[in-house]
C-alpha cells in the first residue's frame, strides 16, 4: 500500500445507497428539485431546512419516487394535525396520500400517519421511511419514541429526515439523525469527531483538528439551508415579511415583591414557574382585551393548563386545543382556523406549534414565556413563513419577574442565529448537488509562505540543446520555451508555470 492509498482508506465516505430518479414533479422550485433529486441519490438522507421551504413537497416527491422505485409502501410519520394537512394539501400539487392508522391501512402509494400510531405498524414490506419534524430525535427527548424509531427503520432501504431546528447550538444533537439514518453509530461519531467538554461526561464539543472534516463528512448526507441562496440559487419568492415582536410587560401584585417598592426578578426555574402562577389573571386579562377588540384571526399561545382554561373563557369565540383534546376536535380545530371557521386557537407550543402551515393568519399572542427557544422559535415560524404575504405580529406577555426568563430567549435566538449561520456557512462549502456549488474554500493567506532552499538553486537540463537555470528570487518569469522541472529535474520541452500562490508573494 503506497501512501495516497493509506490515505485514502483512512477518509471517512458516506457511500450513497440510492437510485437515479426519474422525472420529477414540474412544481418543485429549482432548489427543491436538485435537493430531492440529491436525497434520492443518497438513499438515506437529512434536510435540515427552515420553515416553508417546503419539505413537505420534498418528502412528497422523495416518496413518489421510492415507491415508483420499489413497489413498495412508502411511510410518511409527522405530528398529529400535520399528517392530517398533508393529506388535505397534496392532492394540490399532485399526489394522493393515505391516511391510516396501522400495518394493515397501508397501500401502495405514501401513506402518511401521526408519531403516537407508529405503534400499530410493522416495517416489514415498506420500501421508504420518512420523518416529518425529526427534530424529536434530538438528544435532549432521545427516549422511547426515538429510540422505536431507530430500531424501526433499521432495514428499511431508503429514509429521509426533516427538520427546521436542528439544534446547531448542539451539534452532538445532529449525530442522532445520523443513527436514525444508518449513517454511522453514536460512539463511532464521537471518537472521530468529539472530545469532552471539560470535566463533564455528558457535554461533548468538536475536536479542534476535526471541525472540516466533520462538516464535509455531515455535508455527505445532510444538507441545512435557510433560505436558496445558501445553495446559489435566487432566493426570489422566498424573502419574509417584516416580524414585529412587541413585549408587554403586565403590572402584577404578586409575591416577588416581597414587600421592595419593585417587583424582584424570579431567579431559578422554581421561582420562575411561582412567578409566572402568581401573574395568571393579569396576564389573561391583558391577552383576552387585545384579541377582543380586534376582527382578525388570532393565536393565543400558553404553556400552563390554567391560562389556557382561563384564556379560552375570557376568549368567548375562542377555540381550546389541549393535549386531552379528542383527535377529532384537533383535526377540526386545524382546518377551521385555515378556513377562517374559527377566528381564535388558545394551544400550547408543543400542541400546535410545530409543522402547521398558518400562513391564513399573522398575528399571536403569548401569555407568557418558558424557556425553550425551539418552542418560541417555531410558534412563530407557523404564521412567519415563506408564503406568508403581510408583516406578522407577535405580542408577547410577561410580569417583571420574568426578566431573565426573557433575556434567556434573547441570548438562545441569538446563539441559534449565529450557530445555524455557522451550520449553513461550513456546509455550504461541501455541499454538492449537482449544480454551480463549490467544493473548495478560497485560499486566504494569513503567513509569509517560505521558499524551500531547494526550490532557490539553479536547475539545468541534462544535455539538452541549450541551458535553462531557474532563480525563484526573481519570479514570476516570462519564458518563450523551457523545459517543465520536477523536484529540480528536467522533464520535458514545456514552458513552466509558476504557481499563483507563489508569484502573490
Amino acid at each position: 500500500m503506497n501512501y495516497e492509498q493509506y490515505v485514502d482508506s483512512k477518509r471517512i465516505e458516506v457511500k450513497p445507497s440510492g437510485f437515479d430518479p426519474s422525472d420529477l414533479n414540474p412544481v418543485l422550485f429549482p432548489f427543491q428539485r436538485d435537493v430531492v433529486r440529491w436525497a434520492i441519490r443518497r438513499g438515506k438522507a437529512a434536510l435540515f431546512e427552515d420553515a416553508g421551504l417546503g419539505k413537505s413537497l420534498q418528502e412528497w416527491e422523495f416518496a413518489h419516487q421510492v415507491h415508483q422505485h420499489t413497489m413498495q409502501p412508502v411511510l410518511i410519520v409527522a405530528p398529529l394535525s400535520v399528517s392530517e394537512q398533508m393529506h388535505d394539501e397534496a392532492p394540490t400539487f399532485g399526489y394522493k396520500i393515505n391516511l391510516c392508522g396501522s400495518s394493515d391501512e397501508l397501500v401502495s402509494g405514501i401513506n402518511v400517519t401521526n408519531y403516537e400510531k407508529l405503534g400499530k405498524f410493522s416495517p416489514d414490506g415498506l420500501g421508504g421511511l420518512i420523518l416529518d419534524e425529526s427534530g424529536i430525535l434530538k438528544a435532549g427527548t432521545f427516549g422511547k419514541t426515538a429510540t422505536m424509531l431507530t430500531e424501526f427503520a433499521r432495514d428499511i432501504p431508503y429514509r429521509l429526515a426533516a427538520t427546521a431546528t436542528p439544534s446547531p447550538n448542539d451539534l452532538v444533537e445532529i449525530i442522532y439523525h445520523a443513527e436514525f439514518l444508518g449513517i454511522m453509530r453514536e460512539a463511532e461519531i464521537k471518537a472521530l469527531y468529539f472530545t469532552q467538554d471539560g470535566n463533564s461526561s455528558n457535554q461533548f464539543r468538536l475536536k479542534r483538528n476535526a471541525v472540516d472534516k466533520f462538516y464535509e463528512w455531515l455535508a455527505s448526507w445532510a444538507v441545512a439551508i435557510r433560505k436558496p441562496s445558501d445553495l446559489g440559487f435566487a432566493d426570489a419568492g422566498f424573502n419574509l415579511p417584516p416580524l414585529n415582536i412587541e413585549q408587554i410587560i403586565v403590572d402584577s401584585s404578586d409575591e416577588f415583591a416581597n414587600g421592595t417598592l419593585f417587583t424582584m426578578e424570579a431567579k431559578g426555574i422554581s421561582e420562575q414557574r411561582k412567578a409566572r402562577k402568581s401573574s395568571i389573571n393579569e396576564r389573561v386579562q391583558a391577552v383576552a382585551d387585545l384579541v377582543n377588540n380586534s376582527n382578525e384571526q388570532w393565536l393565543v399561545w400558553c404553556d400552563l393548563n390554567d391560562e389556557s382554561a382561563a384564556l379560552t373563557k375570557a376568549i368567548p369565540d375562542a377555540v381550546e386545543v389541549t393535549g386531552s383534546s379528542k383527535d377529532e376536535h384537533k383535526i377540526d380545530a386545524m382546518r377551521g382556523f385555515k378556513s377562517g371557521k374559527y377566528r381564535v386557537v388558545v394551544s400550547k407550543p408543543s400542541m400546535w406549534g410545530f409543522g402547521l402551515n398558518l400562513q391564513n393568519s399573522w398575528n399571536a399572542a403569548l401569555c407568557g414565556l418558558g424557556n425553550s427557544f425551539e418552542r418560541y422559535y417555531q410558534l412563530i415560524k407557523r404564521q412567519h413563513r415563506f408564503g406568508q404575504t403581510h408583516s406578522v405580529n407577535v405580542k408577547v406577555f410577561v410580569s417583571p419577574a420574568d426578566g431573565a426568563v426573557v433575556e434567556n430567549i434573547k441570548r438562545k435566538w441569538k446563539q441559534n442565529d449565529e450557530l445555524f449561520g455557522q451550520l449553513v456557512k461550513h456546509m455550504a462549502v461541501y455541499t454538492d448537488l449537482g449544480q454551480q456549488t463549490r467544493h473548495e474554500m478560497d485560499y486566504n493567506p494569513q503567513q509569509p509562505i517560505k521558499i524551500p532552499q531547494w526550490m532557490k538553486q539553479p536547475v539545468k537540463t541534462q544535455t539538452e540543446p541549450g541551458m535553462w537555470w531557474i532563480d525563484l528570487d526573481s519570479i514570476p518569469y516570462q519564458w518563450t520555451e523551457a523545459p517543465t522541472f520536477q523536484c529540480g529535474t528536467a522533464v520535458g520541452n514545456q514552458p513552466v508555470v509558476i504557481p499563483n500562490w507563489i508569484q502573490t508573494i
